[in-house]
């Protein structure tokens, strides 16, 4: 089953190529990436400091077809051999959104396809299954710019929400602190390299809800605090900004270590699988690492590149959902927010929150 994956929800523009070896079956062998194109607007956006939606819709517009084209000639196919057209249906930025499923739909049409309308989040979240053998279910950390959730995942669509953030997602953490000390953008990696040379016990920072009960999470609070410590810093002191990031991140791997034990004593997983923008943060992980074996679990996280927004993991998403049967109707109607809980209402700076227990 060859199935190709557009993701267009932010400020990449991606499109892969995935198959599954002969025989494959739910939880038995991971698939196979024959292409993985993956356009970055970083030039475009960097001198804004973040992104610019208006500029990625168009940059999308420009780009897609192109990147398409490419992924379909380093696979060394044609639209004809795929089996599925799955392309990121939300939640993201619309007008990018629109341009990847108007784009999807229009293949699929015209090539007679199955259009498949993907959940950007539950691509992240299925994305670990095609490069690991990791059965169902298991318990994700999905941490990135715009979302800090923790779930278990039974299967596509089959989603229990444990906990989310009451105001900001980690990844905007993490871009807000590289712009108060003036790294770059994107924020994430920009502190982590800073962060690498610094002394993580020089600041102390604020742990919200550090040894409080449930799986919920708010990243205001350190966000403030950050900001405050910025203006007591001396001007220009390389040493003092390597610190404060390796404080802000070790703050940062203290709270995601104390919502996830939360979390693995209330689920009883044999498995964490942490995924997203955040998960390709190597101290992060090594953190989690440490969790899940005090725990006794495995932990999991897909490699780096498909830790950020890419065409394979919507197409790997597409896959498990097409081999299911689960095929949307070209009247699909793109959404801006799309929880993955149908029954949850929107909360802060995530996209989901529990609507009970």
């Amino acid at each position: 089953m060859r199935v190709l994956g557009i993701e267009t929800s932010c400020d990449e523009t991606a499109a892969a190529i995935v198959e599954t070896p002969d025989g494959a079956v739910a939880n038995g062998p991971v698939g196979r990436i024959l292409a993985n194109v993956v356009y970055s607007q970083l030039t475009e956006h960097r001198r804004f400091g973040g992104v610019v939606p208006e500029i990625a819709a168009r940059a999308h517009l420009e780009r897609l077809d192109g990147v398409v084209q490419q992924a379909l000639d380093e696979a060394g196919l044609g639209l004809a051999d795929l089996d599925g057209i799955a392309a990121t249906g939300g939640p993201g930025l619309i007008g990018g959104v629109l341009v990847g499923v108007m784009t999807a739909k229009a293949l699929a049409f015209a090539h007679d396809k199955p259009f498949l309308a993907i959940n950007h989040l539950e691509g992240h979240a299925l994305s670990v299954r095609l490069t690991e053998d990791v059965a169902f279910p298991y318990l994700l950390l999905l941490v990135s710019g715009g979302h800090c959730q923790l779930l278990t995942v039974r299967g596509p669509g089959d989603f229990t929400l444990l906990g989310t953030t009451s105001d900001d997602a980690a990844g905007e953490c993490f871009d807000k602190t590289a712009k108060l000390l003036g790294l770059g953008f994107p924020g994430g990696p920009a502190v982590e390299r800073a962060a690498a040379g610094g002394d993580p016990h020089r600041f102390t920072l604020p742990r919200p809800l550090w040894r409080k009960p449930g799986c919920d999470f708010s990243f205001s609070g350190l966000k403030t605090a950050v900001r405050q410590m910025v203006g007591k810093l001396p001007p220009g002191d390389p040493k003092a900004i390597a610190d404060l990031c390796a404080s802000f991140q070790r703050t940062v791997g203290d709270v995601f270590a104390d919502r996830c034990a939360n979390a693995l004593a209330s689920s009883s997983m044999p498995t964490l699988v942490v995924a997203g923008g955040v998960a390709a943060n190597i101290y992060l992980r090594r953190r989690l690492e440490e969790l899940a074996a005090a725990h006794g679990v495995r932990l999991v996280a897909p490699p780096a590149a498909l830790c950020t927004d890419n065409g394979a993991m919507i197409a790997w998403a597409g896959v498990e959902r097409l081999r299911l049967g689960k095929i949307d109707t070209l009247d699909f109607r793109p959404r801006p927010r799309w929880p993955l809980n149908p029954g949850v209402a929107v909360r802060g700076g995530d996209s989901q929150v529990r609507s009970g227990p």
